[in-house]
């Protein structure tokens, strides 16, 4: 489903009757992909962040997981954090429970308690369904000092040189075409130069523990593969990881840098604006916002019995969206996915499969992707990408020739952009898209910066 339809039209605060797709929870039109499978057979778990209305009674076991360890919302690593709650099949944990390992770090505990579901799948004879949410790297951004002090330094040479070295690594190893164009830096943000010594080792700091935090997620992952390989049962897994935004430049270039010792337990840390730069590169804006910054996250899909064997290891262009998923897991799991469900009409899918895709073929998606995120809006439909900001005036680009959103064509093809316009209209209608009332402070009129720093920099 688009979020408006399975009620988190955004995030998890209830606007009442009267704003159905705002209610903030997953409604009773829906189903999840745990209860589908569930319903063929399949032993469901799931572990990590359960950010779909946990207070208002959505529980992953009222939604068709057999097991899960969750956290109501994120913002925590550690469990001696006030926000730290865990729940077990429902049951709130104490934070220094037996069940637990001492001294836990989420990251790893989701990965820990994912692997024990999966034995018990195994020991049921049962094939499984494991959604592992983490909420790495999500702030405030917490990890090890070991870990950190593994990247201090690594960053001294700036935001602008490093996401220009990112930039050309990308095109070296074929994840990006050469012709896309490196987009202006926002001129919101200093210029590293401009700095003070003492600024960029603060800065520097705040990027290692970034760093920490995802390698600890990364070695999390392996610890996955690694668990699965033991079981016997990777090979014929499929594993789809995926990302759910851009960089976050959250509270603009200045981000988070307060406790005292930034990166443990009791701090908070946000990464901000500079780096969310470097971390969105080649695309420009970020979380929040539906330029490509904000909305193109890494897809990776590993399943060896089922890749062709001259497929791995490729990069696929073809765009995926998050609505396809459950449509990807009906068709693998051979299932059916119902216009009924707990005595309740089911809103169909919305997603397409991707399993053509993981054999190499053409997708045949039947309607174009849509995306509305706090008055941020977006359609994409074949080379075309319709896209507009709060408050601002549609903009059309070419994604096919010009997927860094350099050209604004608008003007050149109204006909293209009239056609979407009234596409994107008759979907908000559909799934009750509300006008939104206030903006973000560190987004800026991208246009403008252009014509100032120049049509792109390389």
């Amino acid at each position: 489903m688009y979020p408006h339809q399975a009620g988190i039209g955004h995030m998890t605060n209830d606007r009442g009757k009267r704003h159905p797709a705002y209610r903030g929870h997953l409604n009773k039109k829906t189903v999840t992909f745990g209860e589908v499978l569930h319903e063929t057979g399949y032993f469901t778990a799931m572990t990590g962040k359960w950010h779909v209305g946990q207070p208002a009674g959505v529980i992953p076991s009222k939604r068709g997981f057999d097991r899960s360890l969750n956290a109501p919302a994120g913002g925590f690593y550690y469990g001696d954090h006030q926000r730290a709650h865990l729940f077990l099949d429902g049951i709130r944990l104490d934070n220094n429970d037996p069940a637990l390992p001492k001294d836990w770090y989420s990251t790893d505990l989701w990965t820990q308690y994912g692997l024990k579901f999966i034995d018990e799948a195994i020991d049921a004879h049962k094939p499984f369904l494991l959604y592992l949410a983490h909420n790495a790297p999500h702030f405030p951004l917490q990890a090890s000092h070991k870990d950190i002090e593994k990247f201090k330094g690594k960053y001294l040479e700036g935001w602008e040189e490093l996401r220009k070295i990112r930039y050309q690594k990308q095109k070296a190893l074929g994840l990006i075409d050469s012709s896309w164009q490196l987009p202006p830096f926002n001129p919101k943000v200093p210029k590293w130069d401009s700095l003070s010594d003492e600024q960029k080792e603060r800065y520097d700091h705040m990027m290692a523990i970034y760093a920490a935090v995802v390698s600890r997620l990364d070695a999390s992952i392996g610890d996955l593969v690694q668990g699965l390989k033991q079981r016997g049962v990777f090979e014929n897994t499929v594993i789809l990881f995926i990302s759910d935004n851009g960089g976050n430049p959250e509270p603009g270039f200045l981000g988070h840098y307060e406790g005292v010792n930034p990166g443990d337990s009791q701090s908070t840390v946000f990464l901000g604006q500079g780096w969310a730069e470097v971390g969105c590169t080649p695309f420009w804006a970020y979380k929040h916002h539906t330029h490509e910054g904000g909305i193109s996250s890494p897809g990776i899909i590993s399943w060896p019995v089922g890749i062709p064997q001259v497929r791995k290891g490729g990069f696929e262009r073809q765009p995926a969206h998050i609505t396809d998923i459950l449509a990807t897991l009906v068709d693998l799991g051979q299932a059916s996915y119902p216009a009924q469900y707990a005595g309740h009409a089911i809103t169909p899918t919305e997603g397409t499969s991707l399993v053509p895709l993981i054999q190499g073929k053409q997708l045949q998606r039947k309607q174009p992707i849509f995306w509305e995120h706090e008055g941020n809006k977006a359609v994409l439909d074949g080379k075309w990408k319709l896209v507009s900001e709060w408050k601002e005036s549609w903009q059309l680009y070419d994604v096919q020739n010009d997927r860094t959103e350099i050209q604004n064509v608008i003007n050149v093809q109204p006909v293209v952009a009239k056609r979407l316009i009234a596409q994107y209209e008759k979907w908000a209608e559909r799934v009750q898209v509300e006008p939104w009332t206030r903006g973000v402070e560190w987004f800026y009129d991208y246009e403008k910066a252009k014509k100032e720093n120049g049509n792109a920099s390389n």
